[in-house]
């Protein structure tokens, strides 16, 4: 059926789709195009039609859901580029699939592929809720704001099922924690019951990310994610429950969707957006490989333009780690990029004020068998 003898792997360039890819109809509802093995894996093994046209018998990816029992829950960052130090990430890996996701890579610590593994071998921490309990329970703890959807989305279609994000919520919402969400997924409207509660204490903003408003490139881009007009249509249910409301356009992909940066502000403040944020696309790791595969599958015609702009903003490179410059890049472009931002947010009255949320109201959680506080 195939031959899984081991080749070399390309240094640079992805497989390309029609010889290394994934079949068409195996990949259907997925982003990445292939399922490349990442870079710890000294080799890489792919199907390869044998004459017998026997490929065309696989079954369709399935996604494969397994569980994870971390010893802590709560993640910290020191990165400047970020506006928080906590997080909290209730799964492994995005069924969204979204083919320019930066936590792509971070698959490959587990032995599997950013490519399809990513978005089809998913990771559920189900015992994420009793690890937060007992986190914020810790002597010495001091309340500052988590954000939920840092790496993976909280509210990827699995969360329909498992609850995690909501068994989280209730938690910080019994402590009156402060608690942030970005997230690509209408499913957060399910949850408007505990934020708009918390939102009326002042601890909880909610983010929705908007790529494009192009359906078709959406569909291509991020093809499990909640469409582009569920998304603010999920903006304007957040608003009117008083939950207060951001728009982050990211990434902002240069010849590809950064014509839409002003319009999607402007149907994100009609939806009630009160505050917006952007990134250009980040290529770290095997993201620079899956994405210009894609490309090469999706958009031939523009490959070369998007990388040779991506250079631009990168110093020369298609990737640029560097603190202060990787979220946002350099150069006249990125330059041009963050001034039409900037014009648009000030013409829409976008981050006029910046909303902290309070740390003030926490109490912690009573675990069973530790004493109550007397005051």
């Amino acid at each position: 059926m195939s031959d899984s003898s081991p080749i070399p792997q390309p240094p640079e360039r992805a497989v390309p789709a029609e010889s290394g890819g994934i079949n068409k109809q195996r990949r259907r509802g997925r982003g990445a195009v292939s399922n490349r093995s990442g870079r710890f894996e000294t080799f890489v093994s792919f199907a390869s039609d044998d004459g017998w046209g026997t490929l065309d018998e696989l079954d369709a990816f399935k996604t494969e859901i397994l569980t994870e029992r971390p010893a802590k829950i709560i993640s910290s960052n020191k990165s400047p580029d970020i506006k928080f130090d906590k997080s909290i990430n209730p799964y492994r890996g995005c069924e969204h699939g979204c083919v320019y996701c930066y936590a792509r890579p971070t698959h490959t610590y587990l032995g599997l592929s950013a490519g399809i593994d990513f978005e089809s071998k998913l990771f559920v921490k189900e015992n994420a809720a009793k690890l937060l309990e007992k986190e914020l329970a810790a002597d010495g703890y001091q309340p500052q704001t988590i954000a939920f959807g840092a790496n993976t989305d909280a509210y990827q279609p699995i969360e329909r099922q498992y609850r995690v994000t909501r068994s989280l919520l209730e938690v910080l919402d019994r402590a009156n924690h402060p608690v942030s969400l970005i997230t690509k997924s209408a499913t957060i409207v399910r949850d408007i019951d505990i934020l708009s509660s918390m939102a009326e204490r002042g601890l909880v903003k909610a983010a929705i990310s908007i790529t494009t408003l192009d359906r078709k490139l959406a569909r291509a881009m991020e093809p499990r994610a909640s469409t582009p007009e569920k998304r603010l249509e999920a903006m304007r249910l957040l608003s009117e429950a008083g939950v207060p409301t951001a728009v982050v356009v990211a990434p902002i992909i240069p010849a590809l969707n950064d014509p839409e940066i002003e319009t999607i502000l402007k149907r994100a403040t009609a939806a009630g957006a009160t505050e917006a944020g952007y990134v250009v696309l980040r290529l770290p790791h095997e993201l620079r490989g899956l994405f210009r595969e894609w490309l090469q599958t999706h958009y031939p015609d523009r490959e070369a333009h998007v990388f040779s702009l991506l250079r631009s903003m990168r110093g020369g490179k298609e990737n640029d780690s560097t603190w202060g410059r990787r979220m946002r890049g350099s150069g006249p472009y990125a330059w041009q990029l963050g001034r039409r931002f900037e014009i648009a947010t000030k013409r829409l009255g976008l981050n006029e004020h910046r909303l902290n949320l309070r740390t003030d109201l926490f109490s912690p959680p009573v675990m069973q068998g530790q004493q109550m506080k007397l005051l």
